[in-house]
């Protein structure tokens, strides 16, 4: 087994490295972003693939990545996990839907609550105790799926009509478009910003770059939140106005 996975805060790439773990301690997870991915994927039949849901889809990234790899997927038999701050719907089904277009098998889904990973929003903010209840019960998920995975029924959150009903109806219809491009939304307070270069350094888009100690962006921003929760002066915002908390995995495992 290889994982692969696109993560923002650290929550999908926890949930991937777990998993693999927890089916084969010699299995080994990569994110979209290492140049060596692509060649574990082609020499492993059996793959986890785990990623935060925006708005019960994909982030575009990880569909441009998806797509601009197509013929790697044939025959592959993919388990996917969807992580999530509260809602997903289908969100390990609408994956499914695109990488079965490329001729992959979808072993089955496993839809994880973790720490919220939107900053600047008040909304789904919890205690520390709280997320670490969270990443505790994602945990035993995890390992409960891995285990039904190799019994050979796996498990099957995400996938099927009535998910991809409550998806489309709990989230796509009203806020699907925001995915469909790259945003050109994030803000930069140039009063906080002392020009440090760590946004450029974790951009997974290259959407950043410090210019005489300015930040200059491109517009291409994949909505990730890497940025906003790892500026050490919270200068970076993308759909709230100021940041509330700021959020990694790390805080949160035990």
């Amino acid at each position: 087994m290889v994982g692969i996975y696109f993560s923002g805060t650290g929550n999908s790439r926890y949930a991937a490295e777990l998993f693999c773990n927890e089916y084969d301690e010699t299995a080994k997870a990569f994110s979209i972003e290492d140049d060596n991915v692509i060649e574990a994927v082609k020499n492993e039949d059996m793959l986890v693939f785990a990623y935060p849901v925006q708005y019960s889809t994909v982030p575009k990234i990880l569909r441009d990545f998806i797509i601009s790899n197509k013929e790697v997927w044939k025959d592959k038999k993919i388990f996917i996990i969807a992580t999530q701050g509260l809602f997903s719907g289908d969100g390990a089904g609408i994956m499914g839907r695109i990488l079965q277009k490329y001729g992959a098998e979808i072993l089955g889904g496993l839809h994880l609550k973790m720490p919220d990973s939107i900053s600047d929003e008040k909304i789904l903010k919890r205690s520390l105790e709280k997320n670490r209840e969270l990443v505790n019960a994602a945990e035993q998920k995890i390992r409960k799926a891995v285990s039904h995975l190799k019994s050979g029924n796996p498990t099957q959150e995400g996938i099927g009509v009535l998910y991809r009903m409550a998806g489309f109806f709990g989230q796509r219809l009203y806020f699907g478009h925001k995915t469909k491009n790259y945003s050109d939304k994030l803000r930069i307070d140039e009063d906080k910003c002392i020009g440090c270069g760590k946004c450029e350094k974790l951009c997974p888009m290259n959407n950043i770059k410090v210019v005489d100690k300015k930040v200059v962006q491109k517009n291409q921003c994949t909505m990730c939140y890497r940025c906003i929760n790892n500026c050490p002066m919270q200068a970076i915002t993308l759909l709230g106005k100021r940041v509330v908390e700021q959020s990694v995995i790390e805080k949160y495992i035990r």
